[in-house]
């Protein structure tokens, strides 16, 4: 069990992708992400979701994320942020998203 307190240290907030990149060096099928959180900033991040998902598809999708963990190395890449999804059965994601647009950089809560 974590505290409130734990809880509230995870900065999670709602962004737009602005770019969608192929990831040929990730080990597992991968995007390269940008994502405007707003006030909080551009970031980038690495997301193994190209099973649901096509580079058309995500663009100017709006996404939750995790935007306060230390920057994390993959392959040639520094990701950011942690988006935010589901695994399937399969272990596919499932990407979480607002159930409306909200403005990006809304805080999660």
């Amino acid at each position: 069990m974590i505290s409130w307190k734990d809880f509230e240290k995870i900065d999670m907030r709602c962004g737009t992708i602005i770019e969608v990149n192929d990831f040929p060096n990730a080990r597992k099928p991968a995007y390269q992400l940008t994502i405007d959180f707003g006030e909080a900033g551009i970031k980038k991040s690495s997301a193994q979701i190209t099973h649901f998902y096509g580079k058309e598809d995500l663009l100017n999708k709006q996404v939750i994320a995790v935007i306060n963990f230390p920057v994390k190395q993959i392959a040639n890449f520094f990701s950011e942020c942690l988006v935010l999804g589901v695994y399937d059965e399969n272990k596919n994601v499932v990407l979480m998203q607002p159930e409306r647009k909200v403005a990006n950089g809304m805080k999660i809560g």
